[in-house]
């Protein structure tokens, strides 16, 4: 009892914790300020601000605010005044710039809040997010990098919009120094629907905002969704699967305490009628055997909640420091809540089997508890005799029969035990998929090749755009490659520096990769579409298309240095090395527009019979021309989340799977103990020790056969459940590479598992039956 009550304490203070921590902060912040649900960029060349005005009419708009000019996807760098001077010059990416009439206002939608400084009051101030922004260059500048003239403005405030619907605020004459440097200015309107509690609900809102608008006037839109997404982090991921267990935990600490209980009292029957004899009352047996389920449970919870707070540090991170959170630990109100909502399930549970060996009168007890106890299931045991199986086995499967009640609970146990087993192996296996998933796309390579100068340091150091970013020369790298013997494929690739107009604006920028060559050998998966083919086409990852409403033959706008690029849609990746916002598309479509391609990798596949060091000798004579050189492809490592979830998952499943057993062990210890006269007859008729435990062994294999069968498809019906949930929870659409994660070589071991369980909690009873002497045994009655 102790162990099934840990287990679910565990998951129930682990799961309500995180829901309760993760989700409360950003709940709050988005009332206090009165959030958006949707702020949606207009194109200021084709819509007038009193059009986008008229939009807050829309079909479902309870209340809108703005039009307010915004200016987005502008690079900037920090300033030459960082007070940190190796900091001076780097890029710190895009912004999305905008001014209201009242930056520091308390009442009216999205209410912006400072953290630190004041708000800008003059044209050459800016407030920007404190975590965009180096804090030790506070007070320095920041720099437009790709307006001409490089306009910079002083940092006077960290503080920011709880739904990040711009990322830099200013005055409205330090807006219009970026207009009038080049910055293309569109109107921006917020909104607040009737219905906005999903992605669906908000997805309607925007189409009825864009049929009031002029066709083709929106730009992008970004959902409150999405930034409680980022704000939660991975967290909520893990919500899902913890309250899973956490109700099977708890159904399963129920059934053991019945039977614990119930067991009891049907072997401690004539104690009980002494107990009455001596003037024990009703309410004192009744309370005496309450107390022995009420002690172990009660230690399971203590040690449940400890552990559930421990877990929770790790688990929850920095998830709730966007808010301001004093710390990430679970509330006080979900350690008292939980532990004392379990013992209360507990105490009434164990109540039932207790208030009835209470009510019981002494005389019956005295009776009952002397008298040897009559089985059935003689019909069961006349046809099990005739099936070709030795006689103990057949005495055995006639078993469950005779006392069909305690079967029941039997098979429940090792029901919850399967479906644990089935729905765990289930989610390990797509943890592991999920991972293959980080090795595939740019992470696949025998070789890569990068920059000399980049040789050694580390990555992501200088920005995309940063002049003293160093660059391949794409062309001339691939012919060296080809030319090279051993050379199987080879694809580059790099990150140019561009943003796509309408992306989300907080958490990480959207990310812009041009590639160049084939990368069909990668392992990159499509959720949809195809990929691109032709100029001025693009495929886009699932998390963008996600959190901004991106569908396959939408056209997206992106921007490389204050110019614009208009790109067709044609395919949605599951990618999770590349970034959380993603696009990407050849290289030739940036040639051709004007733009830059920027490449610093190509990864290199080698032909299986060529050896790498060999390989990499003959390719430096060629490369080393070309300033590029040839390096291992080192392990980015595991994601340290999908880790964590499946040691966690490991550990509560082997915890329900090891109290299923001594569920089964508790009901066959009970049943033996009833049979022991039965027992020292079949030993004096010649039963050996190994046909007695035989015997006892094949009594629970057929209940756990039934229960395995039937446990595997609820596991697996929960597992699936559960994927979705838990990819939603990170904006993800798990493709079916990750979410068809059982196999015929998965589920035929998981039917088989019933009886596994089912023997691994009946042999320690089967010992003892087997050890028992037989003249012990037929002394007991």
């Amino acid at each position: 009892m102790a162990l099934t009550t840990f287990a679910a304490v565990t998951s129930s203070v682990l799961s309500l914790g995180l829901l309760a921590v993760v989700q409360a902060p950003f709940e709050h912040a988005f009332s206090a300020r009165n959030g958006a649900h949707l702020a949606v960029q207009f194109d200021g060349s084709k819509v007038t601000a009193a059009q986008a005005t008229a939009t807050a009419h829309a079909a479902g708009v309870t209340e809108a605010a703005g039009p307010y000019p915004i200016a987005a996807a502008l690079d900037t760098t920090v300033g030459p005044d960082c007070p940190k001077k190796d900091l001076a010059g780097h890029d710190i990416g895009p912004v999305t710039v905008t001014t209201r009439p009242d930056l520091g206002g308390t009442s009216g939608m999205d209410q912006l809040v400072l953290t630190r400084g004041r708000w800008p009051t003059g044209p050459g101030e800016i407030a920007l997010p404190g975590q965009r922004y180096a804090t030790v260059c506070f007070g320095g500048s920041v720099v437009f990098s790709s307006l001409p003239g490089k306009p910079s403005f002083k940092i006077v405030g960290f503080g920011g919009s709880v739904t990040d619907s711009a990322t830099a605020f200013t005055t409205a004459d330090g807006f219009a120094r970026l207009t009038a440097a080049g910055a293309k200015s569109d109107e921006q309107m917020l909104y607040q629907f009737a219905k906005a509690g999903t992605a669906a609900d908000i997805a309607t809102g925007k189409q009825a905002v864009a049929a009031a608008a002029p066709a083709g006037a929106v730009e992008g839109g970004q959902s409150y969704l999405t930034a409680e997404q980022q704000a939660t982090g991975n967290a909520k991921a893990y919500v899902p699967f913890l309250v899973a267990f956490g109700i099977l935990g708890l159904f399963l600490s129920v059934l053991i305490i019945s039977i614990v209980v119930s067991g009891a009292v049907a072997s401690g029957i004539r104690r009980i009628g002494i107990l009455k004899s001596l003037g024990f009352t009703p309410s004192q047996v009744a309370s005496a055997y309450t107390a022995q389920a009420m002690i172990p449970a009660t230690l399971g919870v203590v040690l449940g909640t400890v552990f559930g707070n421990l877990l929770a540090v790790p688990v929850l991170g920095g998830a709730t420091q966007q808010f301001g959170a004093a710390s990430a630990t679970i509330p006080l109100w979900v350690s008292a809540v939980v532990p004392l909502g379990t013992l209360l399930i507990v105490g009434v549970t164990a109540s039932v089997p207790a208030l009835r060996a209470g009510r019981m009168p002494a005389v019956r007890a005295l009776v009952v508890g002397r008298a040897p106890k009559a089985g059935g299931g003689r019909t069961a045991q006349r046809l099990a005799s005739r099936l070709p199986l030795p006689r103990a086995m057949s005495l055995g499967l006639a078993q469950p029969f005779a006392r069909p009640s305690r079967a029941v609970l039997v098979g429940a146990a090792v029901l919850f035990g399967v479906v644990s087993a089935t729905f765990a192996v289930g989610l390990e296996t797509g943890f592991n998929k999920y991972l293959d998933t980080s090795t595939s796309g740019f992470s696949v390579a025998s070789k890569i090749v990068i920059p000399t100068a980049d040789v050694g340091v580390p990555w992501g150091r200088y920005g995309p755009n940063d002049p003293r970013h160093p660059y391949l020369d794409a062309a001339k790298v691939a012919a060296a490659l080809a030319k090279t013997p051993g050379t199987k494929a080879a694809f580059g690739w790099g990150e140019s520096g561009a943003t796509m107009v309408g992306g989300p604006s907080g958490g990480e920028p959207t990310k812009v990769y041009t590639v160049t060559g084939d990368l069909s050998w990668t392992k990159l998966e499509l959720l949809s579409g195809r990929w691109y083919s032709a100029p001025g086409e693009a495929v886009v990852g699932d998390k963008l298309a996600t959190a901004v409403g991106i569908h396959v033959g939408d056209d997206v706008t992106v921007v490389q240095q204050n110019k614009r690029l208009s790109l067709k849609v044609v395919g949605i990746n599951f990618n999770t090395n590349a970034g959380d916002y993603t696009v990407m598309t050849d290289a030739a479509t940036f040639t051709a527009a004007g733009l830059a391609p920027h490449i610093d990798q190509f990864n290199v596949e080698l032909a299986s019979n060529v050896n790498g060091s060999d390989w990499s000798t003959s390719a430096a004579a060629a490369l080393t021309p070309l300033n590029a050189s040839v390096q291992p492809n080192s392990d980015g490592g595991k994601n340290i989340i999908v880790i964590t979830m499946g040691a966690l998952v490991a550990t509560l499943t082997l915890m329900l799977i090891a109290v299923a057993a001594l569920g089964v062990l508790s009901m066959v210890v009970q049943d033996t103990r009833d049979r022991v006269h039965d027992l020292g007859i079949f030993k004096a008729l010649g039963m050996t020790p190994k046909q007695t435990m035989a015997m006892v062994l094949t009594s629970v294999s057929l209940t756990g056969l039934i229960a395995g069968l039937i446990g595997v498809p609820i596991g697996v019906a929960v597992e699936k459940a559960m994927l979705t949930p838990m990819g939603n929870a990170i904006g993800r659409h798990l493709p079916p590479s990750v979410s068809h994660t059982y196999t015929a070589g998965l589920l035929v071991p998981l039917l088989a598992g019933g009886i596994v369980i089912a023997l691994l909690g009946a042999l320690p009873p089967a010992g003892w039956a087997a050890r028992t002497r037989t003249a012990t045994a037929l002394r007991t009655e």
